[in-house]
């Protein structure tokens, strides 16, 4: 099927990762920067010149196409999503891309800043990539795989698509989204909109493998409330909430927190602190596999808050949690063939399978819940928001020839 085809999604990403996309947690707005529709309105431009008719840009940063089905037959309509923007914990702006050809093992030395080198010893999964172009940013930004990667592969098996008509298929959604990163990717997708019935995120790592199944996501914040006075004065009346958050923190499990879990394991997790000594606020992420085990994760946090209190009388705490996404296995169970399909694709492009849990979430967690089931596909992109990011030209077309491969499977058991 691709023996005479020339692959388009390297070239594709080397212009893509040049556009910055970095979204902004801070920003109130949708997209939360503007600049991620400066991507998203080239790809509506090259989609419409490969014969996509009705690929649109709304408001919101979301990308919508649809490549029409060529068969008689009657197929779900699949979708194939990723997303635009990067991260904000690394430079997007001015990238340039490198390919180091025919990698060997050597250590790729980045020249804007050579102290950042990519190393063999620190990125293991590079002992399967001898023989490969591996490509890098120039060592001063991240380079943007993640999610690029996946953006030019969707684009690469729409030009396959379209360049061999003959292959057949049913009706394919393209759905672009901006801010995965900062959580809110699929926020205001138009779900009536995209019509899909089933999807699959283009948005993994390692070659050949599949994810099925995400953590469950809660979040919690904990207000504490100390009582002031002047600290000149303040014998007997003052309660540092700075203090009583310490005792709060330090009520809590060690061993349930990101540093010391793994697997399968779930964690309590505080990134945020802000205050002063009358109240402090401190927010935290609760996740598990097992969405009923959040509940024992929020009851610790009611147990530290009491314990707390009881060290400083005259302190008062609040905690609050609430969801955020949900384990997508909990959906894809119900409709087995998505994941099968995408084995059987992965296995078709000359790869080993290998099914995955992701201590994380994705766009597809979500989209799970909102009547997309769609687990995580690989994209190739490895070392992600930072600036030794890497993704290889081998494994781009690999992601490629799945894309195509499950599209067609789709057909094929209709």
């Amino acid at each position: 099927m691709f023996k005479d085809y020339a692959f388009t999604a390297v070239d594709r990403f080397l212009r893509y990762v040049q556009v910055d996309t970095q979204s902004d947690p801070h920003s109130p707005s949708q997209p939360s920067t503007m600049k991620q529709k400066d991507l998203s309105k080239i790809l509506v431009e090259e989609l419409k010149e490969m014969g996509i008719s009705d690929a649109e840009l709304d408001e919101f940063g979301y990308v919508y196409a649809t490549l029409p089905a060529n068969t008689d037959k009657t197929v779900p309509t699949i979708c194939f999503c990723s997303h635009v923007d990067t991260s904000p914990d690394c430079s997007g702006k001015d990238v340039k891309p490198i390919i180091h050809e025919n990698y060997q093992g050597q250590d790729l030395v980045l020249p804007d800043d050579t102290s950042q080198v990519i190393r063999l010893a620190d990125h293991p999964k590079l002992d399967n990539q001898f023989g490969h172009d591996i490509i890098t940013a120039s060592g001063t930004t991240l380079l943007g795989a993640d999610n690029k990667a996946g953006v030019a592969e969707i684009m690469d098996m729409v030009h396959f698509f379209t360049t061999n008509p003959e292959v057949k298929h049913g009706a394919i959604r393209i759905l672009f989204t901006p801010d995965e990163e900062i959580g809110r990717g699929v926020d205001k997708v138009d779900m009536k909109k995209l019509n899909a019935q089933f999807g699959y995120t283009v948005d993994g790592e390692k070659r050949g493998s599949l994810e099925d199944e995400t953590f469950s996501a809660d979040a919690a914040t904990v207000t504490i409330h100390g009582i002031s006075a002047h600290p000149g004065f303040a014998k007997g009346k003052l309660v540092n909430a700075i203090k009583v958050a310490a005792s709060f923190l330090d009520a809590l499990p060690q061993d349930l927190s990101p540093e010391a879990t793994a697997g399968r394991e779930g964690f309590l997790h505080p990134h945020h602190i802000s205050g002063q000594s009358e109240t402090v606020v401190l927010r935290f992420i609760l996740r598990d596999f097992e969405t009923n085990k959040l509940a024992d994760k929020a009851k610790l946090l009611n147990e530290a808050a009491q314990t707390a209190e009881a060290q400083w009388p005259g302190s008062r705490i609040e905690v609050e949690t609430h969801e955020q996404y949900r384990n997508m296995k909990e959906i894809l169970d119900q409709h087995p063939q998505v994941v099968d399909y995408a084995v059987q694709g992965i296995e078709r492009a000359g790869m080993k399978a290998s099914r995955s849990s992701i201590r994380g979430g994705t766009d597809g967690s979500r989209l799970s819940f909102m009547g997309l089931p769609c687990p995580n596909i690989f994209a190739g992109e490895h070392a992600f928001h930072s600036k030794h990011e890497w993704v290889s030209r081998q494994d781009m077309h690999k992601a490629v020839m799945t894309c195509v491969h499950i599209a067609c499977i789709w057909e094929e058991n209709a």
